[in-house]
């Protein structure tokens, strides 16, 4: 059983520019969190796209989610911006069925040392293989149906809306 992962950008994989005091996109750190997790799956990784959720089109929404359904993948976990990622799942949710689609983000850039990232990530992969098909949110070591959550600004986190 394999595991694709779908990188599309967001804070996961932002690095710090010291002179300007600015994050970037340069190459994916999921390979280093993969190897220091010291996981053991079988794992095809693509980059879809490096952009920030914010700047993150309909358009860009509806190739992430073309991608999934085109995918000979059943489990596909995405990294995205925590911004609009539950928007991009329900774009998903209203093209896909039949795969267990688990989406995943970080609030505090992985290079940053302190990053909730790697536990999300982790997290994501575990939901993949154990939850039905249906596409969710994994923040927080917590799962979320996609239509049943936000981000909640002022803590930083994710919660159901009900």
């Amino acid at each position: 059983m394999a595991i694709q992962i779908l990188l599309t950008g967001g804070t996961f994989d932002k690095e710090y520019n010291e002179l300007t005091g600015k994050l970037f996109f340069k190459d994916s750190h999921l390979p280093e969190m993969l190897s220091l997790g010291r996981s053991r799956l079988n794992i095809q990784v693509e980059t879809l796209m490096m952009i920030d959720s914010l700047d993150m089109s309909e358009q860009d929404r509806e190739t992430v989610a073309q991608y999934c359904e085109s995918s000979n993948f059943n489990q596909i976990v995405i990294t995205h911006g925590t911004d609009t990622l539950v928007r991009t799942a329900g774009v998903i949710a209203n093209c896909v069925s039949n795969k267990t689609i688990v989406i995943t983000g970080a609030m505090i850039p992985y290079k940053f040392g302190s990053s909730d990232g790697m536990f999300n990530l982790g997290s994501a992969l575990a939901f993949a293989q154990t939850l039905e098909p249906g596409v969710y949110i994994a923040m927080n070591g917590r799962y979320f149906s996609h239509d049943n959550c936000r981000k909640n600004k002022e803590t930083g986190e994710f919660e159901e809306l009900g």
